[in-house]
């Protein structure tokens, strides 16, 4: 296994089960990621809590 993937619902309870995950995985040589949270295709910024808005700029990529 190279890599561990974390997708896990953007809730206090999905953060906390990928952390933990996280947590146990780096005894291994793994690659550890998570999937992108954040505004979805065609979602309107308006209508978009702050949390949400947060956790799509902290993942936010280079635009080339």
């Amino acid at each position: 296994m190279e890599e561990i993937i974390l997708a896990t619902n953007a809730t206090v309870e999905g953060e906390v089960t990928a952390h933990y995950i996280s947590n146990m995985a780096k005894q291994f040589d793994v690659q550890i990621t998570r999937i992108a949270h954040g505004i979805p295709i065609g979602g309107e910024l308006e209508y978009a809590d702050i949390n949400t808005i947060a956790h799509a700029l902290s993942g936010r990529k280079n635009y080339d």
